[in-house]
């Protein structure tokens, strides 16, 4: 299984607006060129983590993007499901009737296992450990 670059861009959207809190909306150019993403893909992203509440935009000449909750109640989880919709290994983990074996599927419990595992460390991971990270990564380096 590989995070699409939908998620991986997602994540690094947030990262670096929340990087940049309290300095404003940041122009959609700005973000773009930081990631290397592509400007409408990113629109695309910012749009849904808008529509998920956590980032918000402001209009005009100084408009742009900001990160629109604390770093530390957002979950990779939250900017995940945003952007990529919930992480689901197998149809059949969540939905009891995605085949007619369901009830009996020797296999479903491990991709139910499996998925709520992925999922349960995704919701541990705050934003704010990915920035605290990021400045114990950087003190280290000579």
């Amino acid at each position: 299984m590989k995070l699409s670059t939908r998620g991986k861009y997602g994540l690094y959207a947030m990262y670096y607006l929340a990087a940049h809190a309290g300095e404003g909306p940041l122009p959609l150019q700005s973000i773009s060129t930081m990631g290397g993403v592509p400007k409408q893909y990113l629109e695309q992203l910012l749009g849904n983590l808008r529509r998920a509440g956590l980032v918000s935009t402001v209009r005009g000449a100084q408009g742009g993007y900001q990160i629109a909750v604390a770093p530390e109640t957002v979950s990779l989880r939250d900017i995940i499901d945003a952007v990529e919709g919930p992480i689901e290994l197998s149809e059949c983990a969540s939905a009891d009737n995605a085949c007619r074996r369901s009830g009996t599927c020797p296999v479903r419990w491990v991709w139910q296992r499996v998925t709520d595992s992925i999922n349960t460390e995704l919701e541990k991971i705050k934003l704010s450990d990915m920035l605290t990270q990021a400045c114990e990564s950087e003190e280290e380096q000579p």
